[in-house]
């Protein structure tokens, strides 16, 4: 096992150390951002400098968290400040940060990948994690810590239990691939697509490929796409070829190892054949679009040079999730929908945050904010030229271009245009009424200031919000998938506004990740699916005699469970003669004693649905009385049975086999065996399920808020309504506004609840108030402004619906609408 001590450290990175605290301790993390440190114990702080911005101006905030060790540069000199700390002393804070780094990755000889190109390394990366977990424990680059700083981090994850890495490079200058190459050391090498970014850094493309092939110099085997014919001209003249095992593939040329051979798009799918070894081969993925059929290439060429078999790699390719971005997804002004992605601007990345744009189905109206693209290699005329005509092929029907150079380049794009010289000349002079009901996507070089936008757009609600992490639901929703053999549907539950959490959004999010069906408790709430351009079958679990024509209308599927809401979907038919058929879900009562036919009503039941050939039963199901419970579940096998016999008889009858199923989110997990046709996932999906591991399911919501002011109360003074709490010694108070109202139990008051603040818990005193609360934070470092957390993942929503005597479906359901929805997606 590699262990780390102070002293160690200094000795491998050639630091000095002056020691105040232990010289002994012993390292596990390396940090360089203060906001990502909250209260680590063996972590080891780098104070790294920039252009920008110096990591020593963090240290007091640091120490003041109790982090005790730091890296700094030699012109550091206020340690009598932290009397209490380590500090190593170095020329460089990064350099050590990197040479560390080579020091620990040469302590392992495991097989590592590493990825580099212009576009695809991330999308590369994480899809041979897919591809490749079930088989190796591997340590691979989270997000896209690719960079100088990112690589040495990502290398850091290597143990001892490791037995394979994945590492992707990043470079945007010449001279950088050098220091990454060491740090990395790969045995198998993956170039990907390369594109424009970073061309105003190189003398031309040739000297940017040489750059990126030095990550190469002593890998056994490089994979590559032979089509572009600069990189064979490169690698040639760098003379790599004689070093170096080649693994190439290319859809022109069939001398390569894995020739394409045709590639057919369908609706939602790719199907590729290819040639290999005087075999034909063929894989389905589940993308259409042209990047990630290449980057799907470049794993299929890397599986096959580690041996895997095509039948597994066609199995686990057509698996594969699309990689989530850094974006944020917020409620606007005007019933419109902000996705934030001012992180970076440039044409490859902007084509990506449109195909987001563009999936949300539930806009027909899509705007686009755009600064200009800084250092495209492209000249001012070619490069919005090509943008027009991206925004063209995506149906972006509005722009606004904010920059002097998108400015000048106005007459290229033909769609409905407005443009400002700066951000400024914005807010002067632009009419916010104009933007109504639609998707508005801004996207911005850091320069800017975009941010400024993104708030002033955004639906202003007060400062509690509820940040729901899209990120999350699909890895909660593919962990369940995981579960289920490749036939079992997914029936996802998004009533009561999606568990409180936004049906909405998160139905268009579920209906892009192939979900089957979608279920809501009454029919308003599929109405407003439908009419947002969700287009999965919607099963209403409530209808009533007041829905009926509304459900026929709009095409959704009834849950039939009486005799009466039968006759009045017999009645409807009769009286819409122009309706072809509509397809009804039939719950059946094994033993829940809440809604359904039970056995004997079976007969009369079949009578009415052989007489009525209009009705087409979609599924028959019924629900687990106590699927969490192992005392009853000789009662939940009898449920099973139950069910299965009266699907037996009603598919007999009607002469074909309805869908069948029982299980929930505990259900599929407990009782793997009735999964049948079909299950139903609901909380689960939101990441609460007692019976599975937490660090395969992650919350889904997180409820913030921020301490509105803190205050010094005296002993024997009280807090709150009724002065039901007393104050025995004094004591520092947080205001905190969140209230009943917002839907925080008032029985967590007094002491009962807590919420987590810097870190720490912080107990409730006092009386809940509609709009306030207030906490404990004598004992904790805060300030007014900071955040506080309600629940999320670090302070589990089921020990608050445990402390309030409530479940988590209840707490989830009773966030008011007032708590402003954040969707994230990283």
């Amino acid at each position: 096992m590699s262990i780390y001590t102070v002293s160690s450290i200094a000795s491998i990175i050639n630091g000095h150390l002056i020691s105040g605290f232990n010289k002994d301790y012993i390292i596990k993390e390396l940090a360089f951002d203060s906001r990502k440190i909250q209260h680590q114990t063996h972590v080891l702080f780098f104070a790294l400098v920039s252009s920008k911005n110096d990591g020593h101006k963090y240290i007091q905030e640091l120490y003041d968290k109790d982090i005790r060790n730091f890296v700094v540069n030699n012109t550091f000199t206020d340690t009598q400040f932290f009397p209490q700390a380590n500090f190593i002393f170095v020329d460089n804070s990064l350099q050590a940060l990197q040479t560390l780094a080579k020091y620990h990755r040469k302590k392992f000889t495991v097989p590592v990948i590493g990825i580099t190109g212009s576009n695809g390394k991330t999308a590369v990366k994480e899809w041979l994690y897919q591809l490749l977990y079930n088989d190796y424990s591997i340590a691979y680059t989270p997000n896209s810590f690719n960079s100088q700083i990112g690589v040495p981090l990502s290398v850091w994850n290597l143990n001892e239990d490791i037995q394979l890495g994945i590492f992707e490079a990043g470079i945007s200058k010449p001279n950088e691939m050098n220091t990454l190459k060491e740090i990395i050391d790969p045995s198998i090498g993956i170039l990907t697509n390369i594109g424009t970014a970073h061309d105003e850094y190189f003398m031309d493309v040739k000297q940017k490929i040489g750059e990126k092939l030095n990550l190469f110099r002593n890998v056994d085997t490089l994979i590559y796409n032979t089509d572009n014919g600069i990189i064979t001209e490169v690698l040639l003249r760098t003379e790599l070829t004689k070093k170096i095992k080649l693994f190439t593939w290319s859809r022109k040329k069939e001398d390569t190892d894995l020739y394409i051979t045709n590639i057919s798009k369908q609706s939602k799918s790719t199907e590729i054949t290819a040639v290999f070894q005087a075999q034909s081969l063929k894989i389905k993925i589940p993308f259409i679009d042209d990047a990630a059929i290449e980057n799907t290439i470049h794993c299929w060429a890397c599986m096959l040079l580690l041996g895997y078999s095509n039948d597994i790699i066609a199995e686990r390719i057509f698996k594969l999730t699309p990689i989530a971005m850094r974006l944020e997804m917020k409620q606007g002004i005007n019933r419109c929908m902000i996705i934030n992605d001012t992180y970076n601007s440039d044409i490859n990345s902007l084509q990506i945050a449109l195909d987001l744009m563009i999936n949300q189905k539930q806009f027909k109206k899509r705007t686009l904010i755009l600064s200009d693209i800084l250092q495209s290699g492209h000249s001012e005329y070619e490069l919005y030229k090509e943008i027009s005509d991206l925004l063209n092929t995506k149906d972006i029907h509005h722009i606004i271009g904010i920059g002097e150079a998108i400015s000048r380049q106005a007459n290229s794009f033909t769609i409905k245009k407005e443009f400002f010289k700066t951000t400024n000349d914005f807010f002067a002079d632009f009419d916010t009424s104009k933007l109504e009901n639609e998707i508005i996507l801004i996207k911005g070089a850091r320069r800017f200031n975009f941010e400024r936008i993104s708030n002033y757009l955004e639906l202003k609600t007060h400062e509690t919000i509820m940040e729901v992490s899209l990120n999350s639901l699909i890895n909660n929703l593919n962990h369940y998938r995981s579960l289920l053999k490749p036939e079992t549907k997914i029936m996802a539950m998004v009533k009561a506004f999606g568990y409180g959490i936004g049906d909405i959004d998160l139905a268009n999010e579920l209906q892009y990740h192939k979900v089957d069906y979608l279920t809501v408790a009454y029919a308003d709430e599929g109405i407003a699916l439908k009419n947002k351009n969700i287009h999965l079958p919607i099963m209403v679990m409530n209808p009533d005699e007041r829905s009926i024509e509304l459900i026929l209308k709009y095409q959704l599927q009834p849950e039939v469970y009486s005799f009466r809401i039968l006759q009045l979907l017999e009645e409807a038919i009769e009286h819409n003669p122009q309706i072809s058929d509509i397809h009804v879900h039939l719950k059946i009562d094994t033993g829940m004693h809440r809604l359904g036919f039970e056995r004997q009503n079976m007969t009369e039941l079949l009578n009415h649905l052989t007489s009525n050939p209009k009705i087409i039963v979609e599924s028959v199901f019924s629900h687990f009385a106590s699927a969490d419970d192992s005392r009853e579940d000789a009662f939940s096998h009898q449920q099973a049975e139950t069910l299965s016999e009266c699907h037996q008889m009603i598919s007999e009858r009607l002469g074909y086999k309805p869908l069948k199923h029982i299980a929930n989110s505990v259900g599929m997990v407990r009782f793997p065996e009735y999964q049948f046709d079909m299950v139903r996932l609901g909380i689960g999906l939101y990441g609460i399920n007692p019976f599975v591991e937490q660090t395969k399911i992650e919350p889904v919501a997180t409820l913030r808020t921020i301490i509105s002011q803190i205050k010094n109360i005296k002993a024997g003074d009280t807090i709150g309504y009724n002065r039901e709490w007393k104050v025995n010694s004094d004591m520092l108070i947080a205001v905190i506004p969140i209230g009943y109202a917002d839907g925080f139990p008032r029985s967590l008051g007094n002491g009962k609840g807590v919420v987590l603040i810097n870190g720490q818990l912080a107990k409730i005193v006092g009386n809940v108030c509609m709009d306030m609360c207030m906490a404990d934070i004598t004992h904790i470092t805060a300030k007014e402004g900071d955040s506080v957390t309600v629940f999320g993942k670090d302070i589990s929503i089921t020990q608050m619906a445990k402390k309030s005597n409530r479940i988590e479906y209840e707490i989830l359901t009773g966030i008011s609408q007032r708590v402003k929805r954040v969707f994230v997606r990283k």
